[in-house]
């Protein structure tokens, strides 16, 4: 029985979102919304101070510090942790997950969430892989709102086993959300967003980095605007989240900065010629953002 057919019967569902951060806060409020809402949500953080906030902003219902207490009669479970967290939290929750239990994830990358929910999951629980490609630069639960995946691409990436009931309750979650689920496969995910969300981010750090370390920057800095703040948003992100974002995709970032250093050489070159050709170079790449921002409208 999905959780759509649960609302039906006036049933309410208990979820629990581990991490109370950005994602998860902004899910809890998300799926709170509306007065007649059935998702009853109790959420996990560490720290007591994370889970009082959450509270305060009506994220969750009830708050724990204790991951056992928190998903023993979950029905869906929701891992909103930087990604090589997720490992952890499914080796340490697995006994204590109720049988037919719907867990999924919100992790930037997925071929290795994949492999630690086969292994360590107990077979009478479902896992769905899902990635909302949402989130901004500022984060923590005091960053949290409900809009946050309005319209958003939600990626998910059920696993062999998931029934297709399991997976018709994540995709209701997901349009509970706002956001349009996309199935996809993990390798291919991975892939993709490396080359459109993880390498942006690093080229931002590494501008950042660049810059505030010249011995002009005190000078350049009274300089920088709209388009040096465009370019750098990226780098004001949660340094731990992206740094476990890298260390779980390495190859295919790798591939992607290997790619970007040789069409950045391209540019450098025809800076260098300084012939009609660089003209034509950004006219091509304004084109095409053009027709991409088209599309997405």
């Amino acid at each position: 029985m999905t959780l759509e057919s649960l609302r039906c019967y006036n049933r309410t569902v208990l979820v629990a979102i581990i991490g109370l951060g950005l994602i998860g806060g902004s899910i809890g409020l998300a799926l709170r919304q509306g007065k007649k809402s059935r998702w009853k949500i109790v959420g996990y953080s560490r720290r007591q101070e994370t889970v009082a906030r959450a509270l305060s902003l009506g994220a969750i219902e009830r708050g724990e510090t204790n991951l056992a207490n928190t998903v023993e009669r979950a029905e869906l479970v929701i891992i909103a942790t930087p990604v090589l967290t997720v490992k952890e939290i499914l080796c340490k929750m697995a006994p204590h997950l109720r049988p037919g239990c719907i867990v999924t994830d919100t992790a930037s990358t997925k071929v290795q969430v994949m492999k630690w929910a086969e292994e360590m999951l107990p077979p009478r629980v479902d896992f769905i892989g899902g990635h909302p490609m949402a989130g901004r630069e500022t984060y923590g639960i005091q960053a949290a709102e409900a809009e946050l995946f309005r319209r958003c691409t939600y990626c998910l990436t059920p696993s062999e086993r998931a029934s297709p009931e399991s997976i018709d309750t994540v995709v209701g979650m997901t349009k509970k959300l706002g956001a349009k689920p996309l199935f996809i496969d993990a390798q291919e995910h991975d892939h993709l967003v490396a080359g459109i969300s993880h390498l942006p981010m690093l080229l931002s750090a590494a501008l950042v980095s660049l810059t505030t370390k010249s011995s002009s920057w005190s000078r350049m800095s009274k300089l920088a605007s709209s388009g040096y703040q465009d370019l750098t948003r990226l780098a004001s992100g949660n340094p731990e989240v992206n740094a476990h974002i890298c260390l779980s995709n390495q190859k295919a970032i790798i591939d992607w900065i290997d790619r970007f250093t040789k069409e950045l050489e391209r540019y450098r070159r025809l800076v260098i010629d300084g012939d009609k050709r660089l003209e034509r170079a950004l006219t091509e790449a304004g084109k095409a953002r053009q027709k991409w921002l088209k599309q997405t409208r």
